[in-house]
C-alpha cells in the first residue's frame, strides 16, 4: 500500500510539473489544466493556499505575487524587485543579467534579497506601483517603493541598491512643493515663474503624472535660476482650486508674480522641462536690424508683430510684456529699440505694429495695423488687437495652425493643391483671388484655404474626396455641424452662391452617421449621428451619453456595469442612458468633446448646450447613480426607492 501511495504522489508530481510547463510556454493551454483542477473539487484547496504563499527560488531570483508580496516584505529592510511581462524582449535579454545581480547581492552582507512579480498576473501590484513599462524596477526600503531610473546593467543596479541598503539611507526630500492655504499666495506671488498642478489622491491620471513632475522638479530645481514645481491638492484645498478654475485633475497652471496662465505643454519630464525652460525666456524677442524683419515679411506665414520701444525702461515696454506673456503660446512677439527698425516699419516708440506677410496681402485689406500703447492702455485692449488682426482675408490653413488660428465658426475652406513654393505660387494665388472676391464681403465668416492632401479625412468626412473637381469648398459651422459644396466648376460665383444659400439656412448638414437602428428597447438606448439631436438634446428629458469606440478596453469592460444602470433606470420615463460609437457617427455639437474612450456627458434637459462631464475613476453602477441624482432634473424616483 506504502508503495502504492508513493507510487502516486510521484505520478502527481510529474503531472504538477508538466502543468507548469506547460502554463510557460503556451497561455491558453495553461488555462485548460488550470480549469481542470479547479473542476476536481476542494481536495486540494489547503495545498494551492500553500503553493501561492511559498516563496519560490528561481536561479537565485525569488518569485512574489498578489499573495505573498506583502507577507515577503515584513521586517526587510531593502528588496530589489522587478515588475516584468513574459512576453516582454527586454526583460528576457536582461534576465541572466539579473540572476548575476541576485548572486552579488546575496553574498553583500548582510544579504539583500532580489525579486520579481509577473505584473501580467499580479496586476494589483502592477497597478499599486504603478507599473506602466516592462522592466520597472523598484528598490523596497522598509516596505516603501524607492524609484530606480538609472542604467539597466549589473553595476550601476548593484550600486544603488547598495547605497539604498546603508543604515542611515534616507529617501531625498521631493523637488516638488506642496503648497496649501498656508503658504500658497506667498509662494506664488513671489515667484517669477512656477508651475502648479492641482490634483486628486484618486485621479488615475494624476498618478501617471507624479513621478513624471517630480523627476523634472528636480532637474528645473539644478537650473540656473532654478524654475520651481508645486503641487496642491484641489480635494482639500477647495478655496485655491474653485479660485483658478479648477474644474479636472490633474490641472496645471503657470503662474507669473501671482498671475495664472494655462500650461499647454507636455506631461513627462523631458517635455516638461523644455517647456517651462522656454516659458521662463521672455515673451518677445529683441530684433536688431532691418533684415530680420524684412526676411518674416517677405517669407513669413504668420502676421509679424514687433513692439518699437525707446529703452527697457518704457511703461509701454512692461505692458506690452505682459500682454504677450498671456498669448505667447499662439503668437510669435518681437520687439525692438532700433530706430531703423521704427523707421522701416513706419512707427513710433511705444506703438505695436502687426504686418501680414507679402503672399496674404490684397488690394481688399490693409497692410499693416498700428496699436499706440499709452500708460493708460489696458493689457486686454493689447490682447485685443492681436487678436483682432493676426488673420488676413484669405489665409492658409494648415495642421499646424489650426487649432490656433481657425477656431472661429463660421468657416469657410476652400480645398485644392495649395503650394506656396516658387513654381506653383501662380496657380494656388489664382485660386485664392477668386476666394478674395467672395470674402471681402462677408466679414462675419473666416475664409482660408488648405491643401486637399493635408485635409483628406476632413474632405472625406464632407463626402468630396471623390468629386472629381479641382477645387472643393466646405463650411464649418457653428456645434460642429459641416456643409458641402456640390461638385462644381469653381468660380466666385459659384462660391457667393454657396455661401448665400448657407447664410438663408437653405443648406442641410453632413452628418456622419450609422443606419438608424430598427429596434431601440435595450436598457441602453443607441444613439446614432442621424439621432443624436433628437436623443440626446431632447429638452423633455435627462440623458447620461457615452461615447466608445469598439476596440476600447475600458469600454469593453465598463459595459456590465453600463448595461445594469440603464436596466436600474429603465422606469424612469425622462433619464435616457444612452450610448454611441463615437468612431463610426459624428457628433454634430462642440460642447460633447470627446478626446478620449469612454467620455461620458450628463445632458440636463434645461441645460444641453453645457452638458456635464463625468470625471473620476468611480465608473460603477453607485457611482453612476450619485452622479445622476445630484444632477438630475427629471428623477420621479426617490433616492431610497432606487
Amino acid at each position: 500500500t506504502m508503495r502504492k501511495i508513493a507510487l502516486l504522489l510521484i505520478v502527481g508530481l510529474g503531472v504538477v510539473h508538466f502543468a507548469t510547463v506547460i502554463r510557460c510556454e503556451a497561455d491558453d493551454v495553461a488555462e485548460e489544466v488550470v480549469e481542470e483542477e479547479e473542476e476536481g473539487g476542494d481536495d486540494n484547496d489547503e495545498e494551492d493556499k500553500d503553493d501561492v504563499t511559498e516563496v519560490k527560488d528561481e536561479n537565485g531570483v525569488l518569485v512574489l505575487n498578489d499573495d505573498n508580496f506583502d507577507m515577503f516584505m515584513e521586517g526587510k529592510d531593502t528588496v530589489l524587485v522587478e515588475f516584468y511581462a513574459p512576453w516582454c524582449g527586454h526583460c528576457k535579454q536582461f534576465a541572466s543579467e539579473y540572476e548575476k545581480i541576485a548572486l552579488t547581492l546575496k553574498e553583500n552582507d548582510p544579504p539583500i534579497p532580489v525579486a520579481k512579480v509577473d505584473a501580467t498576473k499580479s496586476s494589483s501590484l502592477g497597478s499599486r506601483f504603478e507599473v506602466s513599462g516592462y522592466p520597472t524596477f523598484k528598490i523596497m526600503k522598509k516596505g516603501e517603493p524607492v524609484e530606480y531610473d538609472g542604467a539597466r546593467n549589473e553595476q550601476d543596479i548593484v550600486a544603488r541598491v547598495m547605497e539604498v541598503a546603508q543604515p542611515d539611507w534616507k529617501p531625498p526630500p521631493e523637488a516638488t512643493l506642496v503648497l496649501t492655504k498656508d503658504n500658497f499666495d506667498e509662494v506664488v506671488n513671489s515667484a517669477d515663474i512656477i508651475l502648479v498642478e492641482f490634483y486628486a489622491p484618486w485621479c488615475g491620471h494624476c498618478k501617471q503624472l507624479a513621478p513624471e513632475y517630480e523627476k523634472a522638479a528636480k532637474a528645473l530645481s539644478q537650473r540656473s535660476p532654478p524654475i520651481s514645481l508645486a503641487k496642491v491638492d484641489a480635494t482639500q484645498e477647495n478655496d485655491i482650486a474653485n479660485r483658478f478654475g479648477v474644474s479636472g485633475y490633474p490641472t496645471l497652471k503657470i503662474f507669473r508674480k501671482g498671475k495664472a496662465f494655462d500650461y499647454n505643454g507636455p506631461r513627462e519630464k523631458i517635455g516638461i522641462v523644455d517647456y517651462m525652460s522656454e516659458q521662463a525666456g521672455p515673451p518677445s524677442k529683441q530684433v536688431q536690424t532691418v533684415k530680420q524683419v524684412q526676411e518674416l515679411i517677405k517669407d513669413g506665414d504668420d502676421a509679424v508683430i514687433v513692439g518699437v520701444f525707446s529703452s527697457e525702461q518704457d511703461m509701454t515696454y512692461d505692458l506690452y510684456l505682459e500682454a504677450c506673456n498671456i498669448l505667447r503660446e499662439d503668437f510669435k512677439f518681437l520687439h525692438t529699440f532700433s530706430s531703423d527698425v521704427a523707421k522701416l516699419l513706419k512707427a513710433s516708440p511705444s506703438q505695436v505694429v502687426m504686418v501680414h506677410p507679402e503672399k496674404f496681402r490684397s488690394k481688399y485689406e490693409t497692410d499693416s495695423y498700428t496699436l499706440t500703447i499709452k500708460d493708460s492702455t489696458e493689457v486686454s485692449e493689447v490682447q485685443d488687437f492681436f487678436k483682432k488682426h493676426i488673420l488676413p482675408l484669405v489665409g492658409h490653413r494648415k495642421q499646424s495652425n489650426d487649432a490656433k488660428r481657425y477656431t472661429k465658426r463660421p468657416l469657410v475652406v476652400v480645398y485644392y493643391g495649395v503650394d506656396f513654393s516658387f513654381d506653383y505660387r501662380k496657380a494656388t494665388q489664382f485660386w485664392r483671388s477668386k476666394v478674395l472676391e467672395v470674402a471681402k464681403d462677408f466679414p462675419e465668416y473666416t475664409f482660408a484655404i488648405a491643401d486637399e492632401e493635408d485635409y483628406s479625412d476632413e474632405l472625406k468626412s464632407l463626402g468630396l474626396s471623390d468629386s472629381g473637381e479641382e477645387v472643393n469648398v466646405g463650411i464649418l459651422g457653428d456645434g460642429g455641424k459641416k456643409f458641402a459644396m456640390e461638385p462644381d466648376e469653381f468660380d466666385s460665383e459659384v462660391l457667393r452662391d454657396f455661401i448665400m444659400a448657407f447664410k438663408k439656412g437653405k443648406l442641410k448638414p453632413i452628418v456622419k452617421s450609422q443606419p438608424v437602428p430598427k429596434n431601440n428597447q435595450g436598457p441602453v438606448t443607441v444613439v446614432v449621428g442621424k439621432t443624436f439631436d433628437d436623443i440626446v438634446m431632447d429638452t423633455k428629458k435627462d440623458v447620461l451619453i457615452e461615447f466608445y469606440a469598439p476596440w476600447c478596453g475600458h469600454c469593453k469592460k465598463l459595459e456590465p456595469d453600463y448595461t445594469a444602470l440603464g436596466k436600474k433606470y429603465k422606469s424612469e420615463k425622462n433619464l435616457v442612458i444612452a450610448k454611441m460609437d463615437a468612431t463610426a457617427n459624428d457628433v454634430p455639437h462642440d460642447s460633447y468633446k470627446t478626446e478620449g474612450f469612454p467620455t461620458i456627458y450628463f445632458a440636463p434637459s434645461n441645460s444641453k448646450q453645457s452638458p456635464i462631464k463625468f470625471e473620476g475613476g468611480d465608473r460603477t453602477i453607485e457611482g453612476f447613480s450619485k452622479f445622476l441624482e445630484q444632477h438630475a432634473t427629471k428623477l420621479s424616483q426617490s433616492k431610497d426607492e432606487l
